[in-house]
């Protein structure tokens, strides 16, 4: 049963826990939503943007790791 579920993941001779992927493209599309919501305007209503930065980036990387890549 746990056998699908690699424990690291090789990338160039490095070993990686997946945790480390998830929180990468967790980062990558936490900017991307970031610059959207730049790009529309939307930003202006966040009281500190660092901090909506940091829970888009806990946000992607949790709904990432529960949907498309299971730590």
């Amino acid at each position: 049963m746990f056998d699908k579920i690699p424990a690291e993941l090789p990338f160039e001779s490095i070993y990686f826990p997946p945790f480390f992927f998830t929180v990468v493209l967790g980062f990558v599309c936490a900017s991307l939503v970031g610059k959207l919501l730049n790009l529309l305007g939307a930003s202006k209503f966040f009281w500190h943007p660092g901090l909506a930065f940091l829970v888009l980036w806990v946000l992607m990387s949790s709904l990432l790791g529960l949907t498309v890549i299971p730590p």
